[in-house]
């Protein structure tokens, strides 16, 4: 296939996003340490629009605080209400941490929030504060994505401020991937006996019990304790192959010298094997023998399922991590991967898909950064997939051409689960492959006029 990109149209507006707004990513990271209020410096809608999405992909209540900026703090600034918001959350919430992460209006009008940290710690200094961490994220300068490691990042060099005495644990920073992979990540780290530090850790705030009293704020989460003592660690590991240069994993190793392994996420056998050789490597112990028979018998699904998907064409979108990861996967069980998109600019997406599918795919896909789905779907039509892989964004056009949706990654607003979908690690790869073939036979059944009984 030629290097040459066909000409796009420039076009000005979004007409259905292959994103979700910083704010909104680094509100759910915040939403993954111990005690923690989400806390939004701008406009009460961004508020309400986060909520929305956000609970209806993991059906838990959020709460997202806002300094609801109006008409008037537009043009004099927006402390007062970022000062009085935060006094608000601690007279209702009594947090542990409150996360401020701005918004496009804020960063527009040149709000300065650590001068409005220091003169509130200053004012308000008597009081029992909680921890105070802020981000800088605008929505016109990235994607939730963004949002999400600049988060984890502010969490990091605003929390852990000394060299620690070390312990052996290991920091693990997931990316945004489901509740269940992170409760995978706990359950694997727990088996090789390594005391972990995953952040953010949403397994429980993002998928808690039932309850029989509301909880303002749910358990679970990093502690705090722990996110200010991760320079005692081993090593970090971090998960993400087109991340920004600079992130949470990097200021550890700066700082403290904590050293950082950044690989992408494990999914598929490969990527699979390295994450399973660093765990290894840090903790001086061999795979457990449960992990070996998993990937056995991952193995053995890849060659009994070999014959109903091989040379099937797919489309993949989503976060640009999740697309690495996918290409990663797909180019092992013989899926061709026509076109790769991700709304994301810059990531160096190209790349990262051509070195985890190196020796193994069939041909390289059109690789798309910054587009919406009108981009994707103009593209897409042409190239006749036989699936479609990605979030739930993608329906519209998995029924316009009457072809299957492999439904991963978020948002998944229209079916039931998405906070439970495991795809890491070989667990959770042959979980996806399952779902994949399945997909593949459902849809042949579906379009056969005697229906074949058996496949």
């Amino acid at each position: 296939m030629s290097n040459a990109k066909t000409a796009r149209p420039n076009f000005v507006s979004t007409t259905n996003a292959c994103k979700l707004c910083t704010p909104l990513g680094a509100s759910m990271a915040f939403r993954g340490v111990e005690g923690a209020i989400p806390f939004l410096h701008g406009s009460q809608g961004c508020a309400t629009y986060m909520r929305r999405y956000i609970i209806s992909h993991f059906r838990e209540p959020v709460d997202i605080a806002s300094s609801a900026l109006g008409e008037k703090n537009a043009i004099y600034g927006g402390g007062p209400n970022l000062k009085k918001g935060i006094l608000n959350v601690m007279k209702k919430y009594d947090p542990k941490l409150i996360g401020v992460a701005t918004t496009c209006l804020t960063e527009t009008i040149g709000d300065d929030v650590p001068m409005y940290f220091h003169e509130f710690y200053k004012e308000f200094g008597d009081l029992d504060l909680p921890e105070l961490v802020r981000v800088s994220t605008p929505s016109y300068n990235g994607t939730h994505m963004d949002g999400w490691h600049g988060a984890v990042r502010s969490l990091v060099e605003q929390l852990c401020l000394e060299k620690a005495d070390d312990d052996g644990r290991v920091n693990i920073l997931p990316s945004l991937v489901s509740c269940e992979d992170v409760r995978h990540l706990r359950d694997i780290c727990d088996h090789f006996g390594i005391k972990a530090t995953i952040l953010p850790d949403i397994s429980e705030s993002l998928d808690g019990p039932a309850l029989e009293d509301y909880v303002k704020i749910p358990e679970g989460g990093t502690p705090i304790s722990e996110i200010k003592t991760m320079s005692a660690a081993a090593g970090t590991i971090e998960f993400g192959r087109c991340l920004p240069p600079k992130t949470g994993g990097t200021s550890l190793e700066e700082r403290f010298g904590v050293a950082n392994h950044r690989i992408g996420l494990p999914m598929g056998l490969r990527e699979s094997d390295r994450f399973f050789e660093i765990l290894e490597e840090l903790s001086g112990k061999p795979m457990p023998r449960r992990y070996e028979l998993e990937r056995g018998r991952l193995v053995d699904a890849y060659v009994d399922g070999h014959k109903y998907i091989f040379g099937k064409r797919a489309v993949v979108y989503g976060e640009e991590d999740l697309v690495v990861g996918l290409c990663a996967f797909l180019a092992e069980i013989g899926v061709d991967v026509v076109l790769a998109g991700t709304g994301a600019r810059g990531k160096g997406l190209e790349a990262a898909i051509a070195k985890v599918t190196d020796g193994v795919a069939r041909m390289a896909p059109e690789v798309r950064e910054g587009v919406d789905f009108h981009d994707i779907a103009a593209e897409a039509g042409e190239l006749a997939p036989d699936l479609l892989v990605g979030h739930s964004k993608g329906y519209r056009y998995a029924k316009e051409w009457n072809v299957p949706l492999v439904r991963v990654g978020f948002p998944i607003h229209d079916r039931f689960g998405g906070q439970r979908t495991l795809t890491l690690g070989y667990k959770g790869t042959q979980t996806l492959f399952d779902r994949v073939v399945n997909a593949v036979i459902e849809k042949k059944q579906a379009d056969s006029p005697i229906g074949y009984g058996y496949i």
